[in-house]
């Protein structure tokens, strides 16, 4: 079964995510792609990713990765960044987190919200998502909702019932996709920008081949050569 190709009929997406790169492990050259059509896409990064490099002291690690972020973002053609201050590592699903994420929606008003898979594995089987993920888009996606409903969180901006759908990137129940054959070194780019946090993985590791085992299979599955997945939640 092949993946049903997204909607681009919109004109405004807010990608919330829990950490610096988690965008661009795949969905960057997706961005790519639609902000080379006039598309604004805008980024909030729930953590400055702080925690994520193991020899590096976080308070020396969050502003190096939320510049290697700000970099990484230029090159897909996205300028509005913004980190929310939430704790890496120990991020928690709850009503203060859905608040934070209301008011981030109602500031930027999107048709399109895009967040991280937020099921328990990244293959439907054994390989672990992380809690940050997994409680960053549960939240997102209530907090879509609530930003919908003038009665709840009224502190948090005026409501904002635009948003359409909410896409999860890499999810292993996704059912569409996108091309991304022309962007797909855009994204590769952007990827390699986060140099700090590649080297921090202290073993070998080739973004490019990385990056090709995932959009190629996805690009089979649209008939193209590179393409990226993503489950949609309609609203």
């Amino acid at each position: 079964m092949g993946l049903e190709p997204l909607t681009e009929d919109w004109h405004k997406a807010l990608a919330i995510v829990a950490h610096p790169d988690d965008l661009e492990w795949g969905s960057a050259a997706a961005i790519a792609r639609w902000t080379g059509q006039g598309k604004q896409v805008v980024y909030c990064l729930l953590t400055s990713g702080e925690a994520g490099i193991d020899g590096v002291d976080p308070a020396e690690c969050g502003p190096l990765r939320e510049a290697e972020q700000i970099e990484s973002s230029r090159i897909v053609g996205v300028s509005a960044v913004e980190f929310l201050g939430q704790p890496d590592g120990t991020i928690e699903y709850g009503v203060p987190l859905r608040r934070v994420i209301t008011a981030a929606i109602r500031r930027h008003q999107p048709e399109i919200v895009i967040t991280n898979n937020f099921r328990d594995t990244w293959d439907g089987d054994v390989v672990l998502n992380q809690a940050d993920h997994i409680n960053t888009g549960r939240a997102t996606l209530d907090a879509v909702r609530d930003a919908a409903n003038r009665w709840i969180f009224p502190d948090a901006g005026e409501q904002w019932a635009g948003v359409r759908q909410v896409w999860a990137a890499g999810s292993p129940n996704s059912r569409h996709g996108v091309d991304t054959t022309e962007t797909f070194e855009l994204g590769l780019r952007s990827l390699e920008a986060h140099r700090a946090y590649i080297d921090g993985l202290n073993r070998e590791f080739d973004p490019e081949e990385f990056l090709e085992g995932a959009a190629r299979p996805a690009g089979t599955l649209l008939g193209t050569k590179y393409g990226a997945r993503f489950e949609v939640f309609s609203l």
